[in-house]
């Protein structure tokens, strides 16, 4: 029988807890192995979003995504910037990393952080291979999405000539990007050993006290997403007239799928269904579930809010409200380049830490118990998606009644 490599990972987290316990200082001849995991993340940071990005854009046709598009996009990306301030918000009141230092033999720099503005001009690149060389996730989000939108014009556009340039375009970027899911499929077979290796070094020196902030981190993590599926969600489906509790029981299947396989888009079938019973129209659903599946992330937001609130405790380092409004930035646009399967949240975490200066280190130390806390930010990920189709559907609707 085979084993889901979450559940490798917890076995690596809970061995090199055994194995920093037992030798202590001594335990720093594993890091090495914790150094190529974090390595094999970082390589698959790029593609993963560029490919993921042009093929989540390529499922509708430019009609339909220019009305309804115009919708569903700022309702997704508004509530992953929410999920990510409740994220940033239970960090600060829990402080999951305060007291806890990160046991390194060598100094980790943090690179100086730019100003808000900065941020946003530089999210249009002057030079395409600098940005994805350097790792500019937030100029790498925009031109994917520009090179997405490219490639499904030129797929219905009045030329058969382009028509068939777009659809190959699209060919390669599709072979792609299943290449890239069996690549980082790799990387995941792998990461139960990187997590041991980080593991077994910081439990070396941490003993108890990781143990707690760990706890605390998984403690917070669960308590942002409910509060989005509790208050916040509730609020948005009041506020387009929707009956929440009869919402929340039509859906409620693919809540529990979710949960169970931890993964949005082995999901999307089990969502498409729920749509049905809540009464969301067809061409709504198959247009806005495929699409939330891979960019509405908005329980994996609140993990990035939590864990940078986490890393920079451990770190030393204080985010001003300038910071934290970037992170929120950051956060938002990582959502949205991450793929809606188990573990590539981590992937995420990576984008964000990068862009904030924050150690990925850290990002595989909580990679340990990824099997706790997907299952809930799943969750979260699902009933978003799930209720974006649902407030588009209404004004949808809303939009016809007044045309007849």
């Amino acid at each position: 029988m085979l084993i889901c490599p979450l559940t490798k990972m917890t076995a690596g987290f809970a061995l090199g807890i055994l194995a920093g316990v037992i030798l202590g200082a001594d335990s720093i001849i594993f890091k090495p192995l914790g150094t190529l995991f974090l390595n094999l993340l970082r390589m698959i940071v790029v593609p993963l979003v560029v490919l993921s990005l042009i093929v989540a854009v390529n499922h509708s046709n430019p009609k339909e995504l220019g009305r309804i598009g115009l919708k569903i996009f700022p309702f997704y990306l508004i509530s992953v910037a929410i999920a990510v301030v409740v994220g940033i918000f239970f960090g600060k009141l829990t402080n999951p990393g305060v007291g806890l230092n990160l046991p390194m033999d060598a100094t980790i720099e943090t690179p100086n952080k730019p100003a808000f503005i900065d941020v946003i001009l530089n999210m249009v690149p002057n030079n395409i291979i600098n940005a994805m060389s350097s790792g500019d996730i937030l100029a790498v989000v925009f031109v994917s999405i520009v090179f997405g939108l490219t490639i499904l014009l030129m797929q219905h556009a009045e030329s058969e000539r382009e028509q068939n340039m777009g659809k190959l375009l699209l060919n390669i970027a599709d072979a792609g990007n299943e290449a890239v899911a069996k690549v980082l499929n790799g990387i995941l077979q792998y990461a139960p050993i990187g997590v041991f290796g980080i593991t077994a070094n910081t439990f070396g020196t941490q003993g108890m006290d990781m143990v707690i902030a760990l706890g605390k981190f998984i403690g917070t993590s669960y308590l942002g997403v409910i509060v989005m599926l509790t208050v916040i969600y509730p609020l948005i489906l009041k506020l387009f007239k929707v009956k929440v509790i009869e919402f929340y029981k039509n859906i409620k299947d693919a809540i529990f799928t979710a949960f169970a396989t931890s993964s949005s888009l082995s999901t999307l079938p089990i969502s498409m269904r729920a749509a049905e019973k809540a009464g969301i129209s067809e061409r709504v659903a198959k247009l806005t579930l495929p699409i939330g599946t891979t960019i509405n992330m908005d329980g994996t937001a609140v993990r990035f809010g939590v864990a940078v609130i986490f890393a920079s405790e451990i770190m030393g380092i204080h985010l001003g409200i300038t910071e934290l409004a970037t992170i929120v930035l950051i956060g938002t646009l990582a959502a949205v380049g991450t793929a809606g399967v188990p573990g590539a949240g981590l992937i995420g975490m990576s984008i964000v830490f990068a862009q904030a200066g924050l150690p990925l280190e850290i990002v595989a130390l909580t990679a340990g118990i990824n099997v706790l806390v997907d299952m809930i930010f799943t969750c979260g990920n699902v009933t978003g998606d799930l209720v974006g189709a649902k407030v588009v559907d209404q004004s949808e609707k809303l939009r016809d009644s007044e045309i007849i």
